[in-house]
């Protein structure tokens, strides 16, 4: 008897030749982590329940009949026990997603799934011989976390055949022409970064800045020869981390054999920036930028891009804390697809003081296990390095790829702070009146609009996230150019410019909150070093009778003991010390939803913790602004042509988000209207004078509120 998997129309796929096509592509995919026997071994038995006749009789007559084939795997495993038994959450999983391991009342979860009764597959018999295993999933070692270091070898088989699965299927479906296209390798890659940077190793020049940047640049090659594990680049503002990162990580890769380069940023801006970066410098078709900003869909120009981004399938992939992290700690096979080409990586954390706090110890016991099971390499990257040796569960040392440190930051020191203490808002407005180029960050939207209605005038602007994304593109245009003109030009800023946001003023004022804020903020004062430091001043104030985001409370208490003790909270021992603290306070909340506790004594809540994690979240309503044509076009599109993917996208970039009471202060008001039934949680400003070309969205509406970003 002939058992099908698949049909194309006359065109027919076996189980056998399906199964043994996943297995080989599940395998070499775990040979990344030195686990090729394990992912073969469950790309064969993953369909195994495509031998039952029940399957075969709807495949071959078409039929619209629900035949599990996943459970007989699964059910499989479990019955031969040992090692096998691990397969079972993949196997379960490769369709429905990684189960809770629940109980037999759940029907969804592992064990609910070994009670369900299933069709008889045991004909598998004649065809498929089972595989043997024999390596352990990893290496023991004293203070390895044991059960969460196997949940995250399972969540990587898991990957292998998800993957896999899909990629021989659609080989199939699509007669092998799936439109796929790697990129180049990595020596290649190298070859192209050598030739860019070449004409700069020729600077001697420690006293000139592209000496200096030369000098971390060479570094930063040299140490692509050490062993795989944790990295510190510990850059000042200014000193060419992002082409000094990715010859370390080309050279990295190069010498270890290592397959991907992945940037986490927290930021989309700074990722867009970087991303630009890297395509000028190795080749569009070798830079996978995914995150929500961008979209491959719209042109078969960039198909090739698009199927990329579901697996991760180019040598660099730029993206954001946000996918990498919740992609780690998701269950659905669309998600977690792209896992295993994390292992044997070099993978960079920009701005990596921006790790979530609220998931710390899930996030760098992740990171941790990366290194030490797959093969992978972690390089914290930023200017205000964060102290996270306590956090580590092992002994963990890192090497610190910028030579000198300590006297890199005094030679790239481009501002003096000062400390103004507390400041009643009609003085702070008073002092900015009388600057020519000053930037102001604030904590809140509502302080930022108060702020700015004192000064309104002729070269006093407003920036936050009352306005839509593509006019605040439009005003920070406005901006640079009255910047380079050397016209008067005051920004009154919520925090949403601290990075990513290339600006230089003779001064900023910050009002009080974390270091690392403080520092970033800074970053936009005397930014290309034209001026001397003691002349460009960072004053660092709160405003009287200022509120503060519950979540900043810790932060900007530590940085006021800071201040206190020390005349530059811009030294490094002072930023050690500030994460020290922060982080010893909030040691209960390092793990805000227990993520940890869903992997303990061989019970494994895959589907729980993919859901409690968030970094960012969801209590925010999308409003569509329509005071532009194309936002009104846009508009009509969606009430009468529906809600696609491309719409959405151009949609977003004239949408702001607001909070759920502020929306409903607008919601009572009849400022906003629901744009259809269709899409929950998607409305339209009905009540447009109630948004301004100056300052966005008017919050007085707001009784009170106070409202961050």
């Amino acid at each position: 008897m002939e058992y099908i998997a698949h049909k194309d129309g006359d065109r027919i796929q076996t189980v056998l030749e399906h199964l043994t096509g996943t297995a080989q592509l599940a395998g070499a995919f775990a040979d990344a982590f030195g686990k090729q026997e394990w992912g073969y071994c469950c790309g064969m038995l993953h369909d195994i329940g495509k031998y039952s006749e029940e399957f075969q009789k709807k495949i071959k007559y078409d039929t619209n009949e629900q035949v599990d084939h996943s459970t007989a795997g699964t059910k499989l495993c479990m019955e031969k026990g040992g090692y096998y038994s691990l397969l079972a959450y993949c196997i379960a999983g490769h369709h429905a997603g990684l189960p809770d391991y629940g109980n037999t009342e759940i029907p969804s979860s592992l064990c609910g799934r070994l009670k369900k009764k299933i069709c008889d597959y045991q004909a598998y018999q004649y065809e498929v011989k089972i595989p043997k295993i024999e390596t352990d999933p990893f290496v023991r070692k004293p203070n390895k976390n044991f059960d969460f270091s196997l949940s995250v070898f399972m969540r990587m088989i898991y990957s292998c055949l998800v993957d896999a699965d899909f990629l021989d299927t659609e080989k199939f479906m699509k007669n092998g022409q799936t439109g796929r296209n790697s990129g180049q390798n990595m020596e290649i890659l190298l070859e192209k970064l050598e030739n860019h940077v070449q004409p700069w190793l020729e600077n001697q020049d420690l006293n000139s800045i592209n000496g200096r940047r030369t000098e971390i640049l060479k570094a930063c090659m040299e140490a692509g020869k050490e062993e795989r594990g944790l990295f510190h680049l510990t850059v000042p503002t200014g000193g060419g981390k992002t082409i000094a990162s990715l010859a370390f990580a080309l050279r990295h890769a190069v010498f270890h054999h290592m397959d991907h380069i992945i940037y986490v940023i927290p930021y989309t801006s700074i990722i867009e920036q970087n991303a630009e970066v890297f395509r000028n410098i190795l080749g569009e078709e070798n830079v996978l930028e995914h995150h929500c900003n961008v979209d491959y869909d719209s042109s078969e120009d960039l198909k090739p891009m698009q199927l990329a981004s579901e697996n991760w399938d180019k040598p660099v992939i730029v993206t954001t804390s946000v996918q990498f992290f919740e992609s780690l700690f998701a269950n659905t096979s669309s998600k977690c697809r792209k896992l295993h080409n994390i292992a044997n990586s070099v993978v960079i954390f920009d701005e990596a003081q921006m790790l979530p706090v609220d998931y710390l110890k899930p996030c760098i016991a992740m990171m941790e296990t990366l290194m030490e099971d797959y093969r992978s390499s972690m390089v914290l990257c930023t200017a205000t390095q964060p102290a996270l040796d306590k956090i580590f569960i092992g002994e963990r040392t890192f090497v610190e790829l910028c030579p000198n440190v300590k006297e890199q930051f005094e030679f790239f020191r481009r501002v003096t702070y000062q400390n103004l203490g507390y400041v009643p808002i009609d003085q702070l407005a008073g002092q900015l009146q009388k600057e020519k180029q000053a930037l102001c960050i604030v904590n809140t939207k509502k302080c930022a609009q108060e702020l700015y209605r004192k000064l309104k005038g002729e070269g006093v602007y407003h920036l936050s996230t009352s306005m839509y994304q593509k006019h605040r593109k439009r005003i920070l245009a406005q901006i640079r150019e009255r910047l380079k003109q050397k016209k008067k030009c005051i920004l009154i800023s919520t925090s949403l410019v601290e990075a990513g946001v290339d600006l230089d003023f003779c001064h900023v004022y910050r009002q009080i909150a974390g270091v690392d804020s403080i520092i970033q903020a800074a970053g936009r004062c005397n930014r290309e070093g034209q001026e001397k430091a003691e002349d460009s001043i960072v004053f660092v104030f709160d405003v009287t009778d200022s509120k503060i985001a519950p979540s900043q409370r810790l932060p900007v208490d530590i940085a006021k003991a800071i201040l206190q003790e020390t005349d530059d909270i811009s030294d490094l021992d002072s930023i050690t010390e500030y994460f020290k603290r922060l982080y010893r306070f909030r040691e209960q909340s390092l793990d805000k939803k227990n993520i940890m506790g869903k992997f303990q004594e061989h019970k494994y809540n895959f589907e729980t913790a993919a859901k409690k994690i968030r970094l960012i979240e969801e209590d925010t309503r999308t409003i569509l602004v329509p005071v532009e044509q194309e936002a009104e076009e846009l508009l009509a599109e969606l009430k009468h042509q529906g809600f696609s993917k491309e719409r959405m996208r151009k949609a977003s970039q004239y949408c702001i988000q607001v909070y759920d009471n502020l929306f409903k202060i607008l919601w009572d008001a009849g400022m906003i209207q629901e744009i259809s039934s269709d899409a929950t949680e998607f409305y339209e400003l009905v009540k447009l004078d109630q948004y301004t070309e100056d300052m966005g969205l008017d919050l007085s509406v707001d009784s009170g509120m106070d409202l961050y970003l």
